[in-house]
């Protein structure tokens, strides 16, 4: 275990013990002995990781001589993030005392870390791919009364990875969790802004574990597409990463920003392409691209010059944003999350002078700020396509007008201050807009 893991789980608020190696999945037994010493053990898996892992794990804590229960297996082909399924699976835990083994990856383990915590109960996870940040997140992100909406639930106490197993995953479940990775970069770039502007200092600390990994993590995008061991360890050490840093703050903000605003927009909407949901990491991977775009078009503004009283002037009331947040979200199963969430995050023409004047005065400083973080489109796209992660959304079924609607309706969906906001505050946003829509743009539409 490297010195950031460690310093990393040190900072972690529920996770007490990490075990990532090559044939790891021996020391299961072991693990669940020192966390959970008395306690009777119960696999929870999708038909397929049960599979993979599942059994095995199963076995290995029966004959370790640990009390199980038959495992609780959810059906692969209907299994996804809603909170009917945690409803089900909670009242499976609510007739034992159990402690829940999570095997599988990003759904089996948002769906387990839900229901052993309406349960009053910890949990451990298996993790079996590489696709995700979220095995050792605080919350999680579960579709519930239509709204797709992160539940406050503690991580994991126990997290064991087998490197064997894991480099075997599917190479698009790795793609997409180095999307997920990659969106690390354009959110810390979003921190940074907020807290510029006196919206949400950073968190030192979480801040620095997510974003102080983050070039080993992604350094290799063909080795990890192919499969390589040590590029997928560290790709998976630096996913752990991000949820640590969730752990620390409580909160989302160390490892997401408007990238997943994209993503979770389209899992409110149904998406599917050729009648499949994509992976979040493929959702998040075209939102990092808009969102970093967003980010590189403010670097190119004159902000040393931006004329104040002219974005005061054309600031909407807040009866103008409430019509235009209602309008938005009109027919769909979340139909006030717009009006709830924009005035979560509102601010009056006094306000946005005030915090406009901030990012005008101070802009030199955040401006180098925003040049050290963020790479250029080019190499994020070339690391993007060397992964096997989509670039463009038709890729994901996400059509260019669709997109562009996407970054007004993803702005009104959360609360969180983000690059979306800034745009919206210095009335850049239609033109930015037609600029990566328009003739040469990097998502030119074409008539």
């Amino acid at each position: 275990m490297n010195d950031n893991i460690k310093k990393a789980l040190a900072a972690a608020a529920e996770t007490k013990a990490l075990v990532v190696g090559n044939g790891v999945i021996n020391q299961l037994p072991a693990l669940f002995k020192e966390q959970f010493p008395g306690k009777t053990a119960v696999i929870i898996a999708d038909s397929n990781t049960f599979q993979i892992l599942g059994e095995k794990a199963y076995s290995l804590l029966k004959a370790a001589g640990i009390p199980t229960i038959d495992p609780y297996i959810i059906p692969v082909e209907i299994i996804y993030a809603e909170y009917k399924f945690n409803e089900q699976i909670t009242a499976f835990l609510k007739t034992n005392e159990a402690i829940p083994v999570a095997v599988g990856s990003g759904t089996v383990n948002d769906l387990c870390k839900v229901s052993a915590h309406e349960s009053g109960r910890q949990y451990m996870v298996v993790g079996t791919a590489a696709s995700m940040d979220g095995y050792t997140s605080f919350g999680a992100s579960i579709t519930k009364d239509g709204a797709k909406q992160t539940i406050n639930c503690p991580a994991p106490q126990a997290v064991l990875g087998d490197l064997d197993v894991i480099c075997k995953a599917p190479a698009d479940m790795t793609a997409s969790g180095y999307a997920d990775l990659l969106s690390k970069i354009p959110a810390g770039a979003d921190w940074i802004l907020a807290d510029a502007l006196g919206v949400e200092p950073i968190d030192e600390i979480a801040f620095h574990i997510v974003q102080d990994g983050l070039a080993s993590a992604l350094g290799s995008p063909k080795q990890t597409r192919d499969g390589d061991p040590e590029a997928i360890s560290r790709l998976f050490e630096g996913l752990v990463l991000g949820g640590f840093a969730m752990q620390k703050s409580r909160t989302s903000r160390p490892a997401s920003g408007a990238d997943h605003q994209f993503s979770h927009l389209w899992d409110m909407e149904h998406h599917k392409h050729n009648g499949v949901a994509p992976s979040h990491g493929f959702k998040v991977s075209i939102g990092s691209l808009a969102s970093l775009s967003l980010h590189n078009l403010l670097l190119k503004e004159d902000i040393s010059n931006l004329d104040i009283e002219a974005c005061v002037a054309a600031w909407p009331s807040q009866e103008e944003q409430d019509r235009v947040a209602g309008e938005l979200f009109a027919g769909t199963d979340f139909p006030t999350i717009g009006i709830t969430e924009t005035r979560a995050k509102a601010i009056d023409k006094d306000g946005l002078r005030i915090q406009l004047t901030t990012l005008k005065n101070n802009w030199p400083k955040i401006k180098a700020d925003l040049e050290k973080q963020l790479p250029s489109t080019e190499d994020i796209v070339n690391r993007l396509k060397l992964v096997g992660a989509p670039t463009s959304p038709e890729e994901i079924g996400i059509t260019r007008e669709r997109l562009r609607e996407s970054f007004i309706r993803a702005q009104h969906l959360r609360r969180r201050f983000t690059i979306l906001d800034v745009a919206v505050r210095i009335n850049k946003m239609n033109d930015w807009l037609d600029i990566l829509f328009g003739k040469g743009g990097i998502w030119e539409i074409r008539n």
